[in-house]
């Protein structure tokens, strides 16, 4: 064993990897003292907010943020985060208090020193796990989006107290998705974050705006809904061949990141379409652009026509400009499967191997007859629910009140009981 142990010891010393070792602990004091720095002794608070992962994914935490500073004016909230990336980019987006917990201990330590009732979760990281361990507060799981993606129904959602959904729509994929599930636990809030004002991010044009926006590929193939590997090149070019038109290009955020050979190339291709197509035109305002990043729902007021794919983009569109034309894609081909997963598809035209080849008719009839507009109305309620903007956010505050409040009645019903029980044991 002792020779064992030298030969490691060795090894040690000599690997390459070992002279990275300094750099490894300099990174793990930062870390430590950052944990410090927002140990969380000044977060008195009543709703957590927690979010387990890295900042590749903190989007699905920031679109939330705006509303989470709207219901900090009446239940006090505080995120909580466990990854140094994420602190780092959290620090930047929001004045909300921020709390870093790296470890289980440290991380039920401040749940017990303090006296929140409810805890909110933006996804279903596997982090999350380690919060839903806390019994007292009721858990709530939110989602970053209202989608028709197959990942927008987990079984996870079983852990969850409480579930919040857009609509009827979300209700219908819970119960067409999971088997003996408590639908009871689902809350129809509609979607809050469409609630907020938002500086226009987009100039306005003498030209028709045609928005193309495009997800990624998701993690695995049967969350794949993209369009750029198949048919977004077609569709690019499609579009920068309708007169009086500027195309946007606004793709997923992770679709510039992607390490798939066939996005990448298509992604290429599109950008240097783009790039040759602008060559022909002087007017800065009826150029196409490319904005790989920026608040896509900051862009909608000057958007025309929209064609996305199976995400929230559409669903996103659809409640803010229902009066708009819109196209989704089908990488499958099966429109009566995605008729059925997917009701904002039977008001839409349809771009899949079948039609690829006419989108550029496809987008001039909607332009000039768009025959969808009355059904879009119905579909928006059956997605969000009745009423205009700044309703959602008034049942999304109205939802956690309730739950705070009754969180509290039953702590105290329940502290009550347990004294009682110990003093029949003594």
């Amino acid at each position: 064993m002792k020779s064992l142990l030298r030969k490691t010891a060795l090894w040690a010393v000599r690997s390459p990897a070992w002279k990275n070792t300094s750099k490894w602990i300099r990174g793990t004091e930062r870390w430590n003292r950052l944990e410090d720095e927002f140990d969380g002794s000044y977060a008195k608070g009543e709703v957590v907010v927690y979010f387990g992962d890295r900042s590749s994914k903190i989007y699905q935490l920031e679109q939330w943020l705006p509303v989470l500073e709207e219901l900090h004016k009446k239940h006090r909230v505080v995120l909580v985060l466990r990854k140094g990336s994420s602190l780092l980019q959290a620090l930047e987006s929001t004045h909300l208090p921020v709390v870093f917990k790296r470890r289980f201990d440290p991380l039920h330590t401040f749940y017990h020193a303090n006296d929140f009732k409810l805890a909110l979760y933006v996804n279903n990281g596997v982090a999350n796990f380690q919060s839903l361990a806390f019994s007292p507060m009721v858990h709530v799981h939110i989602n970053h989006g209202e989608s028709d993606k197959l990942s927008m129904v987990s079984n996870q959602a079983k852990a969850y107290d409480k579930v919040f959904v857009a609509g009827d729509a979300a209700i219908e994929r819970h119960s067409r998705a999971l088997i003996d599930f408590d639908e009871s636990a689902l809350v129809k809030v509609g979607r809050p974050q469409l609630d907020i004002d938002r500086p226009a991010e987009l100039e306005p044009s003498s030209a028709r705006t045609i928005m193309y926006a495009p997800t990624w590929e998701g993690e695995n193939e049967s969350n794949n809904y993209t369009s750029v590997d198949l048919y977004g090149p077609q569709i690019v070019e499609a579009a920068l061949r309708i007169p009086n038109a500027r195309l946007i290009y606004k793709p997923h955020p992770r679709v510039e990141a992607s390490n798939d050979l066939a996005m990448t190339e298509a992604n290429t291709r599109i950008l240097a379409l783009i790039d040759r197509a602008n060559e022909a035109i002087d007017d800065p305002t009826q150029q196409h652009q490319v904005l790989m990043q920026g608040d896509i729902l900051a862009m909608f007021d000057e958007v025309d026509l929209l064609v996305t794919d199976i995400s929230s983009v559409g669903l996103d569109y659809l409640y803010l400009e229902p009066h708009k034309p819109l196209a989704l894609t089908d990488r499958r081909t099966d429109t009566t499967k995605l008729n059925a997963e997917a009701p904002i598809s039977r008001a839409t035209p349809i771009i899949d191997e079948t039609t690829v080849d006419r989108v550029e008719s496809m987008l001039l009839e909607m332009f000039s007859d768009d025959t969808a507009a009355a059904a879009r109305q119905d579909l928006r309620r059956h997605y969000f629910g009745e009423g205009e903007k700044g309703t959602s956010t008034a049942l999304f505050t109205a939802a956690v009140s309730d739950l705070i409040a009754d969180r509290t009645v039953e702590l105290r019903k329940f502290h009550s009981e347990s004294t009682n029980a110990e003093s029949s044991d003594d």
